[in-house]
C-alpha cells in the first residue's frame, strides 16, 4: 500500500496543505494558512467559514472567581448547627404564618 500524498488548494484566500497524519495511513492533516502563516490546522476538510474562525476567533469572556460561583453542599456528617442568634429574645426567627403547637402531616 502506498500513503497518501501531500496535496495543497486553496478555500477562499486560505492555502490548504493536506499531508498524512502522524501515525495513520489514510487519514490526513489538513494545515490552513494565509500569507505564508500557519493559522491552524484540523482533520477533517476545512471550510472557508472554519478557516475565518482560525484566523480570528470570536472573544473569550473572563473567568468568573470561585467565590462567586462556589455553593456550599450539604453539610458533612456530625458537623454542629449555628446556634441561635443572641440578639433575638425568643431563640429564633418568629413567622407570622407558622401556629404554635400545629401537626404537619
Amino acid at each position: 500500500m502506498t500513503p497518501v500524498e501531500r496535496k495543497r488548494f486553496k478555500v477562499g484566500k486560505y492555502d490548504i496543505l493536506a499531508q498524512p497524519a502522524p501515525g495513520s495511513m489514510h487519514m490526513l492533516r489538513y494545515t490552513v494558512m494565509l500569507d505564508g502563516r500557519k493559522i491552524g490546522s484540523q482533520l477533517s476538510v476545512p471550510s472557508e467559514s472554519d478557516c475565518r474562525f482560525m484566523e480570528s476567533p470570536p472573544v473569550v469572556p473572563p473567568l468568573k472567581i470561585f467565590s462567586v460561583t462556589f455553593r456550599p453542599g450539604r453539610p458533612k456528617k456530625g458537623s454542629v448547627r449555628p446556634g441561635p442568634n443572641p440578639e433575638d429574645a425568643e431563640g429564633g426567627v418568629a413567622l407570622p404564618w407558622s401556629i404554635k403547637g400545629q401537626k404537619r402531616y
